[in-house]
């Protein structure tokens, strides 16, 4: 079951990672539950697909933003069900440092398609 959470994972890093680089609300968006929470960059938690797309609106137009994930882990939580942790690093190309996060995704199967239901960004920097 594990290759299988890890397939599926990667296709929604490399589908988050191209919607990143263009800053596209809508594509990234795609990829949350309707029912999502958001946690990012600020403090604020956004719901749904449309809260997703409020935030990366939000987000400074950058020029030329990447992210990259590694030490990606992947789990099936249940049959419907997948959790995923990883660190990125975004780069902002020198418009500020680069930002390196902890992510946490929850992703389960909704309407056939496989859809991000709970993600939560937060420092790599201990806080203890």
């Amino acid at each position: 079951m594990s290759n299988d959470a890890d397939a599926i994972v990667s296709a929604i890093i490399a589908k988050w990672c191209a919607g990143f680089a263009t800053l596209d609300a809508a594509a990234l968006s795609s990829l949350y539950s309707r029912n999502a929470f958001f946690f990012g960059s600020n403090p604020k938690l956004y719901r749904g697909r449309d809260g997703v797309a409020d935030y990366v609106n939000g987000l400074p137009r950058w020029r030329n933003p990447s992210a990259t994930f590694f030490d990606v882990q992947a789990a099936h939580a249940g049959p419907d069900l997948i959790n995923m942790g990883a660190t990125i690093n975004f780069d902002l190309a020198g418009e500020r440092p680069d930002l390196v996060v902890k992510m946490s995704w929850v992703i389960m199967r909704e309407d056939g398609d496989w859809k991000i239901v709970n993600h939560h960004a937060s420092a790599k920097a201990p806080l203890i």
